[in-house]
């Protein structure tokens, strides 16, 4: 008799059944614990107790109907999907509460066009804005991708391209840089930058800042991204003639746009919600500042945290506008960042 294979990328009755049935059982065994048989309490208890009932309870209802090696991967896959459910709940739960804790300041222009030279503490959200702030951010990371795209990409090529001693080390010092506080990269540029060279608070201290905490991420990503090029993409190009620079500009870079694109999207995504870097280094101001290189200028990060420390609840939610503000831009940014990695 031949062997009836089952197609398992198909969803059969049963499964459906065992998985609501572990789920709705695990869920009354957990209440009938917390409120009947032992003194628990606390929802992150009922959630932790409820999910473990339920991988043993689902594990037994497919153990009726497959064998052990079924189990372990039904087994897996629930935990894989609970887990993607898990950070997209985190994910979508601090963007709705950002933005429902802005939808006061959000509608009104003003929050858009304005800065707060003119504004208080206690006026009313139709006054002011974030337009200093708006603007500062995109000043400070566009210094900062000037400084870090060129530098990371070429420290990436040498990586993949010219292993070593000495590329070795480099990639050692890159690994431990991307466990640098941004506390610890905000103050060496204020001593060297601010308090040694003179330059002040500013916007090029600030994107100077940010530029060491994107640096690292941009390398080790555009690395790994190089690294996974094909060998034998670079073996024709050499065949035909061509030297390895003109290899790597022609045929390695190309082919790893989409990659090296995701690559400078992971650092500008690091470097465009930093706080401490700016603070120490950009100083604060409510007004405009379009000069980089003299003057105080504030970032969308530090704005928000300005204005939710206040007691007023007009400043509180112009900081979560600016958060909204904030994250609104990033997807702007990130958008248009996929955008010209697709392009060819």
């Amino acid at each position: 008799m031949d062997e009836q294979f089952r197609d398992t990328s198909s969803v059969r009755r049963t499964d459906v059944f065992a998985l609501v049935g572990a789920l709705a059982g695990a869920t009354a065994t957990t209440a009938l614990i917390f409120t009947r048989l032992a003194p628990f309490n606390g929802v992150i208890g009922f959630v932790v107790v409820d999910y473990v009932l339920f991988l043993a309870l689902y594990a037994l209802l497919v153990s009726f109907d497959e064998n052990g090696l079924a189990v372990r991967d039904r087994l897996a896959a629930v935990v894989v999907h609970s887990l993607a459910l898990l950070v997209l709940s985190a994910l979508v739960s601090v963007v709705t509460y950002t933005l429902w804790r802005a939808r006061t300041t959000l509608p009104h222009l003003n929050l858009y066009t304005q800065d707060m030279s003119k504004a208080g503490p206690v006026d009313p959200v139709t006054v002011g804005g974030v337009l200093h702030a708006m603007a500062g951010t995109l000043i400070m990371i566009a210094i900062a991708l000037a400084i870090t795209v060129p530098l990371g990409i070429v420290c990436a090529v040498f990586l993949s391209e010219i292993p070593g001693p000495f590329s070795r080390f480099v990639r050692t010092i890159v690994e431990a840089m991307t466990a640098l506080p941004s506390i610890v990269a905000g103050l060496f540029v204020y001593v060297t930058v601010v308090v040694l060279l003179g330059v002040g608070f500013s916007g090029i201290a600030a994107g100077l800042a940010i530029s060491v905490m994107m640096l690292p991420i941009v390398i080790r990503s555009a690395d790994v991204v190089l690294r996974l090029v094909p060998g034998t993409l670079k073996e024709a190009s050499y065949a035909l003639g061509a030297g390895q620079w003109r290899t790597v500009w022609h045929v390695t870079l190309p082919t790893a746009r989409s990659g090296l694109t995701t690559a400078v999207i992971l650092g500008t995504a690091r470097g465009i919600g930093e706080t401490s870097p700016v603070l120490l280094t950009a100083g604060l101001t409510p007004r405009m500042n379009l000069n980089p290189l003299e003057g105080p200028m504030v970032s969308l990060p530090l704005a928000t945290l300005t204005f939710v420390k206040s007691p007023q609840p007009e400043m509180v939610a112009r900081g979560f506008g600016a958060a909204a503000v904030l994250m609104i831009l990033v997807l702007i940014l990130f958008a248009i960042g996929r955008a010209l990695g697709r392009k060819g």
